[in-house]
């Protein structure tokens, strides 16, 4: 497989517009993602003030902050590219900037998942019972991580590329190469 920036040259890309458009499209995939982390964001920062709050229960206490804090810090990792992008402004950092953001993302991610999770885990423990809050959390812990990180890995892995072609191994070469 080609390296990308050959790949940015054969489709007539510099390296600062591809930096450019990768940058763009890692905003664009965050653009969905916060606005579902504002949401829950702004739920769990009104729940304590609600008369139901105060029946919980120590363990449920400790989940409800586990929810509440990795929610902020999902809401901090997806605003950080666009924060940084305004400080590092026209300072020629946008590779930099592009790694950065996509370790934000993946790490936002990561933190989204597991406020989903407890906050989840937490209703169904108040609603139901500590035994089909475990195990819904359950599903939804593998259910985000597979179809956030583990099946993305394994396309990583499997030697096709976006257009489901074999990619050739690095060590081998081809006349296209």
């Amino acid at each position: 497989m080609k390296p990308e920036s050959e790949q940015a040259r054969d489709r007539g890309e510099s390296e600062q517009e591809r930096a450019d458009r990768n940058f763009v499209e890692l905003l664009q995939g965050a653009r969905v993602a916060v606005t579902g982390v504002q949401v829950l964001f702004a739920f769990l920062l009104t729940v304590p003030f609600s008369p139901g709050f105060a029946r919980l229960d120590l363990a449920d206490r400790w989940l409800f902050y586990v929810a509440l804090v990795s929610a902020a810090v999902a809401s901090i990792c997806y605003i950080a590219p666009t924060a940084q992008h305004r400080v590092l402004f026209r300072q020629g950092r946008k590779e930099t900037l592009v790694r950065r953001s996509n370790f934000y993302g993946i790490l936002g991610a990561l933190a989204l998942a597991v406020s989903m999770t407890t906050a989840t885990m937490l209703v169904i423990d108040y609603l139901f019972g500590v035994t089909l809050a475990w195990v819904t959390a359950g599903i939804l812990a593998a259910l985000s991580l597979w179809t956030w990180f583990g099946q993305p890995a394994l396309n990583r892995s499997d030697g096709d590329d976006q257009d489901g072609k074999a990619v050739p191994s690095p060590s081998s070469s081809s006349p296209d190469d």
